[in-house]
């Protein structure tokens, strides 16, 4: 059953981030799936800081990984300009992967047949007649359960 956490501001969604960064083992994937500006990199700087990381965490869109040094090594990715996923083979995804850091991967769609089932997908949805800053970020147990209640528009 996946779980649901509502945050209300940056600030919680930041803590939401740090407590799974406080909670990661090695080997731990994350995806992180949702809009443009919807917060996946806010969620990000919290695995930081919750994995004990104090240089500043930015996405890495135009260089596909940047890696931190914590608690355990984080690997955060931005798989968004991707043209093949077999790309990702040029970088080492798969030591990355199954390694003893903790990944973390911005539109896991699209390389989603290069992920291990034992992934956790996290998507972050707004709802614009809630508040501005309102997220709501659901977290699922396992990639097939994400796909089963994928919206299929996306």
């Amino acid at each position: 059953m996946n779980h649901v956490i509502e945050t209300m501001s940056e600030a919680e969604t930041f803590a939401t981030g740090k407590k799974l960064g406080e909670e990661a083992r090695p080997g731990d994937v994350y995806l992180l799936d949702g809009d443009l500006g919807v917060g996946k990199t806010v969620l990000a700087k919290g695995v930081a800081a919750g994995l004990g990381i104090t240089e500043p965490v930015t996405s890495p869109t135009f260089t596909i990984v940047h890696e931190y040094e914590g608690r355990l090594p984080l690997y955060h990715f931005d798989v968004y300009r991707i043209g093949d996923p077999d790309e990702m083979y040029d970088i080492g995804f798969d030591e990355y992967l199954y390694g003893e850091g903790v990944c973390l991967i911005e539109w896991p769609s699209i390389v989603e047949e290069l992920l291990p089932e034992t992934a956790i997908p996290i998507v972050i949805n707004k709802d614009m007649v809630k508040e501005t800053d309102y997220r709501r970020i659901t977290i699922f147990n396992s990639i097939s359960e994400w796909n089963t209640n994928r919206d299929p528009t996306q």
